[in-house]
């Protein structure tokens, strides 16, 4: 999971509406709503310190939670939340009660290892990052941090798809009418399709140039 699972204090409210929120919200408190796993929604009241802080710490969405509603708690997850467009301020937030055969979609972050191990990127290839989340679906009890991709041997013009990527077991993108574009290596500014092919025809030999010069600095290390 993306971040250790917290706890928050919250009451029960019987009035709900605009009006109601509104008052709410002058008491600097947030008005919220539980609902999911075959039971009534059941309106509360949240600490606006508390809610903005974990909003703003990131991992809001994909992170368990403990809600303490007049001391009988609920495992949630936060499922959506409203802020005010003008000052960014916290109006209203949606968890959905998480049982032990809860499946979610959520949106996962995508992190890119051993760029250095990218002959593209060595060359001046940029790395051009298509989605930087891949919504899916997965169990709620095991939300996975990130979707790791290798950027290890990728060269200019290569592309990243989810085919390609390894996922958690349980993890499955929603999309799945296309194989989609993750990422790509892209060609630097400025380089002509002709000096771009003979970057891609000259990279073998400079990759075999590259690995005797590292076999005999590993000689002349041992």
């Amino acid at each position: 999971m993306s971040h250790e699972s917290y706890e928050l204090k919250a009451e029960a409210r019987d009035r709900v509406g605009k009006g109601a929120a509104r008052e709410i919200r002058r008491n600097g408190k947030v008005p919220a709503v539980i609902y999911g796993d075959n039971k009534p929604p059941l309106a509360i009241t949240l600490s606006y310190k508390e809610v903005h802080t974990r909003i703003h710490a990131g991992g809001f969405l994909t992170t368990i939670a403990t809600i303490d509603v007049n001391g009988e708690k609920h495992r949630v997850l936060p499922k959506d939340y409203q802020m005010d467009p003008v000052r960014d301020f916290t109006t209203h937030v949606d968890f959905l009660r998480v049982g032990k055969n809860t499946v979610v979609t959520v949106e996962i972050p995508v992190h890119f290892l051993n760029e250095e191990k990218s002959p593209g990127i060595k060359r001046g290839g940029v790395l051009n990052i298509v989605r930087h989340t891949v919504e899916c679906t997965c169990p709620a009890n095991d939300i996975p941090d990130a979707i790791e991709v290798d950027l290890t041997g990728l060269t200019i013009g290569d592309s990243i798809h989810i085919s390609a990527v390894t996922l958690p077991e349980g993890v499955k993108p929603t999309i799945t009418d296309r194989d989609f574009t993750i990422a790509t290596i892209a060609a630097p500014a400025g380089l002509t399709a002709a000096e771009e092919a003979g970057v891609e025809e000259a990279a073998p030999e400079a990759e075999g140039e590259t690995s005797e010069g590292e076999e005999g600095g590993e000689e002349a290390k041992e």
